[in-house]
């Protein structure tokens, strides 16, 4: 940032001072197109000048056409119009207008750099075609030992991208990716490290996915009476473990838990002949109620079933959208 002096005792008035000083930045690129000004509240700090003073120097500004006011950002300096050219071409300009500038001043900087234009052009193309190849195939890898998480996670995958995605046992993956030209790996979090040292000789990307938090189940858990039989069902015997382990936590022995994976139909039998209230993840939820339905006359009350969230979080969902470029 400037160091902006004001000079409380000359005849120059303070918000002149301030203009032109703002005014030779941006003129000398110090503060180049698209450069954030500080706020007022920094340039009060700096200045000792009032903040009404220095908005109305940013009013000034912005009515020489030097800086623009974007709302709930800031203040930006403009870019001139040799500086900004139109692409009448590219209506998705006028769509996202500030795009031209970011695209204009990544640009530049290569350019500064010593970069040709048509070698700027290889660089561009070749990231983008890269993306576009990895964007094309989506892998989700897990462990053999809890392949459920891994079926969950593309079935979620799939339906929030619509796009294909296969699921690949994680000791098969060398294997896969050695056959693969380029591709994007997807996992949970908790096997990103080992996802990454098997991707890391392969031209492919690694994106870790976040899980939902269940705060809304926790919740639901800590307000049940005593001695309440509750049961977990999933596809995941990682989620049933690590399930257990926060339950146990929030209610030691207050309840009497049972879990079952949704592909143990016998063990999932046992457990809704027995709970009294179960919780289960989205992918199962049919497959209990279906359960449910088949022992029906053994039951004096059916229990209550809860369906959680999806196992990935929404927030993950939509970064990985952005980094597939699907919006």
């Amino acid at each position: 940032m400037l160091q902006f002096q004001i000079q409380s005792d000359s005849d120059i008035p303070a918000s002149k001072q301030l203009f032109d000083q703002i005014r030779f930045a941006i003129a000398s690129r110090q503060y180049p197109p698209g450069h954030r000004l500080p706020s007022t509240r920094q340039l009060a700090t700096i200045t000792g000048l009032h903040r009404n003073t220095i908005s109305k120097v940013y009013q000034q500004l912005e009515e020489s056409g030097l800086v623009e006011s974007i709302a709930g950002s800031g203040i930006y300096v403009k870019a001139q119009r040799h500086e900004d050219p139109s692409l009448p071409d590219s209506p998705l300009f006028s769509k996202y207008p500030h795009a031209s500038q970011l695209i204009h001043k990544s640009l530049d900087e290569l350019l500064w750099q010593g970069l040709t234009l048509t070698q700027v052009k290889e660089l561009f193309l070749t990231a983008i075609d890269w993306r576009l190849r990895c964007s094309a195939k989506v892998l989700v890898t897990v462990p053999n030992r809890d392949l459920g998480a891994g079926e969950l996670i593309l079935q979620e995958l799939e339906k929030a991208l619509a796009i294909p995605v296969q699921l690949v046992p994680m000791e098969e993956l060398a294997q896969i990716l050695s056959k693969t030209q380029s591709g994007t790996v997807v996992t949970s979090r908790y096997f990103i490290a080992e996802a990454e040292s098997i991707a890391s000789p392969y031209a492919t990307r690694v994106i870790p996915l976040d899980i939902y938090d269940y705060v809304k189940e926790l919740a639901m858990i800590k307000e049940l009476p005593t001695d309440t039989r509750l049961g977990i069902v999933s596809l995941s015997v990682g989620i049933i473990s690590v399930a257990e382990i926060l339950i146990h936590s929030l209610r030691g022995d207050d309840l009497l838990l049972i879990a079952a994976q949704a592909s143990d139909r016998h063990q999932l039998l046992a457990l809704v002949r027995s709970a009294q209230t179960i919780i289960t993840d989205p992918a199962s939820y049919p497959i209990v109620k279906q359960a449910i339905l088949a022992v029906r006359d053994d039951l004096i009350r059916p229990p209550d079933v809860i369906c959680s969230e999806n196992y990935i979080g929404e927030k993950s969902i939509n970064l990985l959208k952005r980094e597939l470029g699907l919006g």
